[in-house]
């Protein structure tokens, strides 16, 4: 057995393995007792309430791990990745229908066994908890829309990707780099005109105190602000949110109406702070600039991997191509996704932190406080999550510490 046929192998086990360890002991990590700065939010029953919806989550996501895990672990395994790319190559001369019909083939199989693993989510463990307000119609609309944007946008990027190669031999991952920067700049300019309204409706702020509260606010800290929209949450699900998108002119806050309803218009304006405070300390813009130098990376490693023939033979391919390239590139960069994961948590931990203190000085650090003892509560989120777990997948502190920080 090959070097590469090994390493595949042993990771995707590796990932497996340690993910569900990380998992076991953050729910072991839940803790009993009640901190008394949440006490007179959270009593006894919705307190146990909250771990047994962690549980009944935790079952659902190892069940679907596991199912994920298993299916690609055979696929390498058994070579099938070679083996369906090489039946696809005897019969499509155009590498672009070659990868399309690929990742098409792959997509459908993912969404056929996530598709009752979401409906269970949904129906059952977001029903039982009382979070769920989605219908029918909207699951299935809601899937339908993702398919079709999904072939839209991923078919134009396959294109412009298989394009950009046949056109640069040598360095390619240069011109991909570019390409794809100037998309993920482009969403993040348009994302709440163009991708939000396809599944949610925005519908401008109304004039009244809260919009005033909000105008007084963002022309006492130099903030212009012109998009203010109220997002349908609540056809979906009970719980709260709000989004900060755009860039520049388009620069867009997104209040979710579940959030509205649930606090008072203090606590909105602390949150609106808080989200002004990314803004004002360039946390958007250093993230954006990060991703930039990450997609870099990952352009690199996958002409790397392009020019490697031993890897394609590894997953049974008898010829490297773009799609099998893309699959061994994925797994090749999991462990460094993972390190730059962690290192991005990390900041956006102390970004968090950041725009807490902006909203407190700037604003009302009690209102935050209490926005987020609130949406802790109704969310039903774990008060006590193992520090490792934190270390490796939060990208927001737990809340205990965010009130600690807020209370200095």
């Amino acid at each position: 057995m090959d070097f590469w046929y090994l390493f595949f192998l042993i990771l995707v086990l590796f990932n497996y393995v340690f993910s569900n360890i990380i998992e076991y002991l953050n729910n072991k990590s839940w803790n009993p007792h009640i901190p008394d700065e949440l006490s007179s939010y959270y009593d006894k029953k919705r307190y146990d309430k909250a771990r047994e919806y962690k549980t009944e989550k935790s079952k659902v996501s190892l069940i679907s791990g596991t199912i994920s895990f298993l299916i690609t672990f055979c696929l390498i395994f058994f070579k099938g990745f070679g083996y369906i790319s090489n039946q696809i190559s005897l019969n499509f001369d155009s590498s672009f229908l070659q990868a399309s019909i690929f990742f098409l083939l792959f997509y459908a199989i993912n969404f056929f066994i996530s598709l009752p693993i979401s409906y269970y989510s949904t129906f059952y463990i977001e029903e039982k908890f009382g979070f769920n307000k989605t219908t029918i119609k909207t699951f299935f609309l809601d899937r339908i829309k993702s398919i079709i944007l999904t072939i839209l946008i991923g078919g134009v990027l396959l294109a412009l990707s298989i394009y950009t190669i046949h056109l640069f031999k040598n360095s390619y991952w240069i011109y991909l780099w570019i390409g794809l920067s100037v998309f993920i700049v482009f969403i993040n300019m348009f994302y709440a005109q163009l991708i939000v309204p396809i599944f949610n409706k925005l519908t401008p702020l109304d004039e009244g105190s809260l919009r005033k509260k909000i105008e007084n606010y963002t022309k006492k800290v130099g903030y212009s602000l012109k998009n203010i929209f109220i997002i349908d949450g609540s056809k979906r699900s009970t719980k709260a949110n709000a989004f900060f998108s755009g860039l520049g002119s388009q620069k867009t806050i997104a209040l979710y109406d579940t959030l509205i309803k649930n606090h008072s218009e203090e606590e909105l304006v602390a949150v609106l702070a808080h989200e002004i405070g990314h803004y004002k300390k360039k946390h958007i813009l250093y993230s954006l600039l990060i991703s930039i130098f990450q997609l870099g990376i990952m352009c690199f490693l996958f002409e790397t991997c392009m020019r490697n023939p031993n890897i394609a033979e590894s997953l049974g391919a008898s010829q490297m191509n773009f799609h099998i390239g893309l699959v061994a590139f994925t797994f090749i960069f999991s462990p460094v996704g993972s390190i730059l994961g962690i290192f991005m948590n990390m900041l956006s931990r102390k970004n968090e932190y950041e725009a807490d203190n902006y909203a407190k000085l700037t604003y009302n650090g009690s209102a935050l406080q209490t926005a987020l003892k609130k949406l802790s509560v109704d969310t039903l989120s774990n008060l006590y999550p193992h520090p490792l777990y934190v270390f490796l997948n939060y990208s927001h502190p737990p809340l205990i510490k965010r009130l600690n920080n807020l209370s200095l």
